[in-house]
């Protein structure tokens, strides 16, 4: 458990706090690419930055956001840093948001498709 989280999960700090620390660490979208390529397996920097499209700069400030939440792990290999996802339930978490936001598009379509017809009248 990252630092930051160990120190949240005091007896006085509620659970919700240490969940919304979680979600702050996803809240961007190429942290969100990032970890999406993690779920393929291992890659090095160099690897991950044609794959994400950002600058190398931004790449590593979001590689150490996700470092210090505790969902990624690194390791130095020369001078290479090759990147993994720390626990698999990650992976878990974005194809449950990846279902979540197809369903609520299902319902947005299926809404729309039942209001056309008296729009068109």
């Amino acid at each position: 458990m990252p630092k930051q989280w160990a120190e949240l999960s005091g007896s006085s700090v509620p659970l919700s706090e240490v969940k919304a620390e979680l979600f702050r660490a996803l809240a961007h979208p190429a942290r969100v690419r990032v970890l999406e390529v993690l779920v393929e397996g291992e890659r090095s920097v160099g690897e991950l930055q044609p794959l994400v499209g950002i600058e190398l700069s931004h790449l590593s400030q979001q590689l150490a956001v996700l470092r210090r939440a505790g969902l990624v792990t690194a390791r130095k290999e020369r001078s290479s840093v090759y990147y993994s996802l720390r626990d698999p339930l990650v992976a878990d978490l974005l194809t449950l948001a990846k279902r979540l936001l197809v369903a609520q598009l299902s319902e947005t379509r299926d809404l729309l498709a039942r209001l056309a017809p008296s729009a068109a009248r």
